[in-house]
């Protein structure tokens, strides 16, 4: 996609995606926060991808290319923030947290187009203030380069649920574990143990998303016990596997395509428009 680039603010967006819906690679020249108000919702750029529930919300930078992709039906808010606001945030992609402040304020500004610029930019400052204030979330799985990293993360994506010893994957892929530890410190920015833990979390958000249950969720991500996985996913996701599954349960049954002024805008046209602005 071209890049186009354009002086003044844009104005938020709502885009409704269902299930495994995708966006086409793009970029934008602001930076711009992007919040799953229901359902969960991955960002994919060639550094790696984010994932995010509807307590969290996705930071991209101006000029990043990326797409994205929903996991149960989303309701997608874009909230675009001029250069004073968005150099208050990282330098990167990341994933933040969302209070019930914040989120109040993006569904209000997302929602209400009848608000004069001076509400809107009140309500731009008190997200601003409270994701920025919110440590980032560790919710990125980076893109190793290594042809020897890259083969092995895809054995494990392929097969979470027989977890194998780093020096048995070294077998399969031609290293040693010593050398495939030290690469993955240097590429990844973490050791083996936590991007497995943290592709696992992933892979327990989509799944929990899909209906299965915490126990078979437990399984099929490969950990030995529920109890090890509750603690795991509290940890980076906030809240329990349980809470978070009722959650979305109580999102189903609410007026998911309907936005607060009653408008029900369709994703294709509005991602077109927001294309051809942004």
């Amino acid at each position: 996609m071209p890049e186009n680039r354009h002086d003044s603010l844009a104005p938020e967006q709502i885009l409704l995606l269902d299930h495994a819906e995708r966006t086409p690679v793009h970029l934008h020249a602001m930076g711009h926060l992007v919040y799953p108000a229901t359902g969960v919702l991955s960002l994919v750029t060639d550094d790696g991808s984010w994932i995010a529930p509807s307590n969290r919300v996705v930071w991209i930078p101006a000029g990043f290319r990326h797409r994205h992709r929903a996991h149960g039906t989303t309701d997608m808010r874009v909230v675009f923030l001029p250069a004073e606001l968005a150099g208050l945030l990282p330098e990167r992609p990341a994933v933040l947290a969302m209070s019930a402040l914040a989120r109040e304020a993006a569904l209000t500004l997302t929602g209400d187009p009848s608000r004069s610029p001076e509400s809107r930019d009140r309500l731009r400052r008190v997200i601003i203030e409270d994701v920025s204030a919110a440590p980032e979330q560790p919710l990125h799985l980076p893109e190793p380069h290594d042809d020897r990293l890259r083969t092995l993360t895809r054995l494990v994506e392929r097969d979470l649920s027989t977890p194998e010893t780093l020096e048995r994957l070294g077998r399969r892929v031609g290293a040693s574990g010593r050398t495939l530890s030290r690469l993955f410190r240097q590429e990844v920015g973490m050791s083996f143990r936590q991007w497995r833990i943290q592709l696992r979390v992933h892979r327990a958000l989509l799944l929990l998303t899909d209906g299965i249950s915490v126990v078979d969720t437990a399984a099929a991500c490969g950990w030995a016990n529920p109890s090890a996985f509750i603690d795991a996913f509290t940890e980076l996701v906030g809240q329990t596997p349980g809470r978070y599954q009722r959650s979305l349960a109580l999102e189903d049954r609410g007026p998911l395509r309907e936005n607060r002024s009653g408008a029900t805008p369709d994703t294709a046209s509005s991602f077109e428009s927001l294309k051809t602005k942004w």
